[in-house]
């Protein structure tokens, strides 16, 4: 992608192997292939520059993986521990990874995402409005470690992820997405430095909710789009009882955000999922007692929704599965009380199964991989 100063708007070039300049005053570290251009961090960029420009770039990664979103409220990442990272990171699993980094909570997140139900609403949403031909380009803001990022480059999207946390984007490069997509570190609050391109998909899942000035983000995101189309995924109802989570909206927000958007309660999404059949659109005023909403919008929008039969509704065809690690030989465990609490009355899985510890993705296990009772996990998960 092109990419634009956040600061002063003018097209950024490489000046060095590890960095871009505007051509006048700015730098911006890149390292491992991941620009970091988030604003407000004018330290922080000094110092990575300087390390990178010393042949120091493992110096540079361990400043760049302890920045954290400003509502963080965990303990600081440890130096020792992120040194540990930086080192052995080729022989690290995933979860051992997440654990140097000091995500805790988050990191039984990530490590489960790919059972989460809010996930498999994110894939029928995108599966029940996939236009043929397929999109070429995507374009995913707020993408985390990148696990939408993995689904759409195996099926042959040239994929772009935004994050604001570079350690996010930096798992997803080495565990999950791997080399396959373009990642960029920015703030969404601040000027987007993503220049003039345009993509067939923009997504962004679980994040928009969390986002400040959602006019404006939703702006962006049409823009991006350009003649596409748009998805937001699991976007928190502020109406729903006892929610207490920052950014929520209303139905009524909905309705005037996104006015032309086709809409669905969340969990409409993962039932579809799993029943094998097209998700059912809803009227913004029908939804007031949901828990979270999903859309798509965009010139590019197939309108009417596709029956989830394949594609990313079940990982592809001759994929590696495995036997949910949530599951304690035939049981689940819940890995925290909080996590069961969340997605026990939504998973698709059941408490007991008899699916194999291993099988290769195809028509004897498809229902068990569309429950998630087998999950394709990335190879060093």
């Amino acid at each position: 992608m092109s990419q634009r100063s956040p600061i002063s708007g003018l097209p950024l070039h490489a000046d060095t192997a590890w960095s871009l300049s505007d051509g006048r005053n700015e730098r911006w570290p890149v390292v491992d292939g991941i620009a970091y251009l988030r604003v407000g961090r004018d330290a922080l960029v000094r110092d990575a520059l300087t390390c990178l420009d010393a042949g120091r770039p493992d110096d540079a990664l361990v400043l760049l993986l302890a920045d954290r979103d400003d509502l963080w409220n965990g303990a600081p990442a440890d130096p020792e521990h992120l040194r540990a990272l930086v080192r052995d990171r080729e022989r690290l699993t995933f979860r051992e990874a997440m654990a140097h980094l000091g995500f805790d909570g988050a990191g039984v997140y990530n490590a489960h995402r790919w059972s989460d139900p809010t996930f498999l609403a994110g894939l029928a949403l995108l599966e029940a409005h996939w236009p043929d031909p397929a999109p070429r380009t995507a374009f995913e803001l707020s993408c985390g470690a990148g696990h939408y990022l993995r689904e759409l480059c195996r099926r042959g999207v040239k994929a772009t992820g935004a994050d604001l946390v570079f350690a996010k984007l930096w798992l997803a490069r080495h565990w999950v997405a791997c080399g396959a997509a373009e990642l960029i570190c920015f703030d969404a609050a601040a000027p987007w430095p993503t220049g003039r391109d345009t993509y067939d998909l923009v997504l962004c899942q679980d994040a928009f909710s969390f986002l400040d000035n959602k006019p404006a983000v939703v702006e962006a995101l049409r823009a991006l789009a350009g003649p596409g189309w748009v998805a937001v995924g699991h976007v928190k109802n502020a109406d729903w009882p006892g929610l207490a989570s920052r950014g929520a909206v209303t139905a009524a927000d909905i309705d005037k955000l996104f006015p032309r958007g086709v809409v669905y309660e969340d969990a409409e999404l993962t039932r579809a999922l799993v029943q094998n059949r097209a998700p059912e659109p809803a009227l913004p005023r029908n939804l007031k007692r949901v828990e979270a909403f999903s859309l798509v919008f965009g010139p590019g929008l197939h309108c009417k929704p596709h029956s989830l039969a394949g594609g990313l509704a079940l990982p592809p065809e001759g994929a590696p599965l495995r036997r949910n690690p949530l599951y304690d030989g035939c049981l689940i465990r819940w890995p925290t009380e909080r996590y069961r609490q969340e997605f026990q009355p939504r998973a698709t899985y059941p408490l007991r199964t008899d699916a194999p510890e291993s099988a290769v993705c195809g028509p004897a296990v498809a229902q068990a991989a569309r429950r998630r009772e087998l999950v394709d996990l990335p190879e060093r998960w």
